[in-house]
C-alpha cells in the first residue's frame, strides 16, 4: 500500500453542516418564477393532464395561488391565458385588445398583491386559430407583420400591470419594437425578458395541451414551429440571437427549455453581463412526476437537483411549475418550515 492521500476533498462533505458551509450554489425561492395557466370564469381550479399540482386557474384562484406563493418567498409569476375559440383568429389580433383575459388577469392580481411582479407573454399563438406564435399567410408565419403586432401587445400589457413583457415568439427583430414602442407609450420602466435562445423542443407538449396552442394541420399551416424556433443542435446561433436581443436592449435573456441546454445557459452566462433566465419547461416536469409515480426516483430531490443544476449552470432567474415544492424545501433546509 502506498502513501496515503493528504489531499481528501471528502473532508468537505462528511456533515451536513459542512456541506453546507461551502456549497457553491444556492437558489433561494426568491429568484424562482411561478407560471401560472389562467382561465374564464370564478373559482376555477381545472387540473392539467400530465402536470400534477399545475392547475388552470380564474383570475380570482390565481390571486390565492400567488399569495400562498409569496408568503413563502416567491414573489414573481408568469401568466398564460386559455383563450376562448371566439377569442381567436387567423392573424390573433384580439391579443392587443384591452379587455383580454391576460390584461384582466394583470390588473386585477397587481391590485390585489401590489408587490408581485408580473410577467406576461409576448406571442400570438393563444390567439390564433393555427397555433403559431406570427401571423401566417401563404404557408409561411410573416416576421414583419408579426412584430408590429406584438409590439402593440407589450404596450397594452405593460399599461394592464404588467412589471415584464417576455417576447417568447422568436421572431427576428421584435425586441427592439417592443422597446421603442414601450418607450413611446412613456412605459420606460417595463423590463423586457426575451426568450433568446427558444429551441423547437419535444419538451413542450404539455405546456401546449394546457392552452390548446400547438399548430393545427391544415393547407398552407406550417406543421411545426421550426422556422422560427431553434434547431436543437445549434449553439453558436444561440450566442448570435441573444446577442442581437441584448443589442435591442433586452434587460434579460432567456433559454428555453432548460435541462437540455445546460450548455447554452452556461455559454450565455459567460458572454454577456445580462441576467440569463432558465425554463425548467413542462416537459421536464412532466417527467419527473412521471418517473416519481413509477417508483423510479423521488420527486422532491429530482427536483431540488433539476432546478440547482439550472443555477449552477449561471441562470440567475428560474420559471418553474414546481416553485412552491422547491420552495418549501428550500424552507425547510434553512430552518423556516
Amino acid at each position: 500500500m502506498g502513501p496515503l492521500p493528504t489531499i481528501r476533498p471528502r473532508r468537505l462533505r462528511q456533515s451536513k453542516t459542512i456541506r453546507a458551509l461551502v456549497r457553491e450554489t444556492d437558489l433561494p425561492p426568491a429568484r424562482l418564477v411561478l407560471p401560472m395557466f389562467l382561465v374564464e370564469g370564478e373559482k376555477q381550479v381545472q387540473p392539467i393532464h400530465g402536470m400534477p399540482g399545475v392547475d388552470r386557474l380564474s383570475i380570482d384562484e390565481a390571486i390565492r395561488r400567488a399569495e400562498k406563493a409569496m408568503s413563502m418567498g416567491v414573489g414573481a409569476f408568469a401568466l398564460f391565458p386559455k383563450v376562448p375559440q371566439e377569442g381567436k383568429s387567423a392573424d390573433g389580433s384580439s391579443a392587443i385588445r384591452e379587455d383580454t383575459l391576460a390584461c384582466r388577469s394583470l390588473r386585477a392580481i397587481k391590485k390585489a398583491l401590489p408587490e408581485a411582479c408580473l410577467i406576461a407573454d409576448v406571442a400570438l399563438d393563444p390567439f390564433s386559430t393555427v397555433g403559431h406564435d406570427g401571423i401566417v399567410a401563404r404557408g409561411r408565419v410573416l416576421n414583419d407583420e408579426t412584430v408590429a403586432v406584438l409590439a402593440k401587445m407589450a404596450v397594452v400589457q405593460a399599461r394592464a400591470g404588467a412589471d415584464i413583457v417576455a417576447p417568447s415568439d422568436m421572431m427576428d427583430g421584435r425586441v427592439g419594437a417592443m422597446r421603442h414602442a414601450l418607450d413611446t407609450a412613456g412605459l420606460t420602466d417595463t423590463i423586457i425578458l426575451a426568450y433568446s435562445a427558444k429551441y423547437a423542443s419535444s419538451f413542450y407538449g404539455p405546456f401546449r395541451g394546457a392552452l390548446g396552442s400547438a399548430p393545427v394541420e391544415a393547407p398552407d399551416v406550417p406543421k411545426d414551429k421550426k422556422t422560427y424556433q431553434m434547431d436543437p443542435a445549434n449553439a453558436i446561433e444561440a450566442v448570435l440571437e441573444a446577442g442581437l436581443d441584448v443589442d435591442e436592449a433586452a434587460d434579460m435573456i432567456m433559454v428555453k427549455p432548460g435541462l437540455p441546454y445546460l450548455d447554452i445557459i452556461a455559454r450565455l452566462a459567460a458572454e454577456f453581463d445580462t441576467p440569463v433566465a432558465a425554463y425548467h419547461v413542462s416537459g421536464e416536469y412532466a417527467m419527473l412526476h412521471a418517473a416519481a409515480a413509477q417508483g423510479l426516483m423521488d420527486y422532491e430531490a429530482g427536483l431540488v437537483e433539476s432546478l440547482l443544476c439550472l443555477a449552477r449552470a449561471g441562470s440567475r432567474v428560474v420559471l418553474t411549475y414546481g416553485a412552491l415544492d422547491y420552495a418549501a424545501w428550500w424552507r425547510r433546509e434553512h430552518g423556516l418550515a
